[in-house]
Formats: structure tokens, C-alpha cells, sequence
């Protein structure tokens, strides 16, 4: 992938549903002794009580965006669990639009390293999770085209336990980034 995260001391992890996004992003704050954000949306729409809608969505975007462009102006070390690519995708798929001000916002982002969650692990379902089986393969492939569309560097993280985070810091490592 592409080297540019040099500069970012901020790294997003992505990835479809039930991909240890949350743990990996726990692992890795904890291995390099930084902060880390947890992922926005599941706690807003665990909270909700009735099914979310586009606005909701929307509202979630613009507090990951805020949260994203005060974590890069105070430059912090941190580890953040999701970022605006997937909130991205989640709009196309579910609603098959996304606004525009989400997508500007996205191309004005600096370069971050994404750590993109492989699909190799086994889908649990929750109460907030929505896409198993074929759909996360599809997700899984979105991923990759949207970062590859906004030239965002990243990475694709595999392995089961152990083996995952030392993919994670083994592609840290070798983009540079200073945790």
C-alpha cells in the first residue's frame, strides 16, 4: 500500500461486521501505550429506542468527523475503532446514498493508515449487527475500494488471536507511524 501515514500518528481501524475491530483496536492502544476511541455508532445505536434512520446515520458522521479532525489538530496518539469510510459504505448500502458533505470531508482527510479487518474470522450476531454470511465478503470488498478510491493508505489485517495483532504490528511498523 501506498506510504504516506509517515505524518499521522492516528490509525482507524476498519473492517465488515464481527471482525475484532474493537479488540484489535484495545490491543493495539494498549501495546502502544495510546489512546483509543471506541467505535461511535454501536453505542448510539444500541441507545435508540426505535430502528435508526438516515439522520441518525448522518448525525453519527458528523461526531466521528469532529471527533477524527480534534484528534488530528492536537495531535494525539491514538487508535481509532472505525472512522468516515465506514460509516460511508454503511450509508450506500443501507440507504444507497451518502451526502456529499460526508464525502468532501473524507477527501480532505489527511493520510491515515487504515488496518482493514480480514473477513477470516467467524460472524457472531448481536443485536446491532446486520450483515453476515455473503454480505460481509461484499462489505469486506467495498472496504477496499472505497480506501483505494480516496487514496487512503491501508493495510489488511489477518489471523486468528495472537496472530492478528501481530499483523497489525508488523504493518504499523513498516508504515513508520510513531504510536
Amino acid at each position: 500500500m501506498e506510504e504516506g501515514s509517515k505524518n499521522s500518528n492516528i490509525i482507524i481501524i476498519s473492517g465488515a461486521e464481527s471482525t475484532g475491530k474493537t479488540e484489535l483496536s484495545k490491543q493495539l492502544a494498549s501495546y502502544y501505550s495510546c489512546n483509543w476511541v471506541p467505535e461511535l455508532s454501536r453505542q448510539y445505536i444500541e441507545d435508540l429506542d426505535y430502528k435508526y434512520q438516515y439522520s441518525d446515520v448522518e448525525l453519527i458522521a458528523r461526531l466521528q468527523a469532529k471527533q477524527l479532525k480534534n484528534a488530528l489538530k492536537k495531535s494525539h496518539r491514538i487508535i481509532f475503532d472505525t472512522g468516515l469510510i465506514i460509516t460511508k459504505v454503511w450509508m450506500d448500502v443501507v440507504y444507497n446514498k451518502c451526502p456529499n458533505w460526508l464525502i468532501e470531508t473524507i477527501k480532505e482527510m489527511p493520510k491515515t493508515l487504515h488496518l482493514l479487518c480480514d473477513i477470516d474470522l467467524p460472524w457472531i450476531p448481536d443485536p446491532v449487527r446486520e450483515n453476515g454470511g455473503e454480505m460481509r465478503i461484499k462489505l469486506h470488498s467495498m472496504y477496499i475500494n472505497e480506501l483505494s478510491y480516496f487514496n487512503q493508505p491501508f493495510e489488511i489485517v489477518s489471523g486468528v488471536d495472537e496472530l492478528r495483532i501481530q499483523s497489525a504490528i508488523s504493518k504499523i511498523d513498516k508504515h513508520k507511524i510513531k504510536l
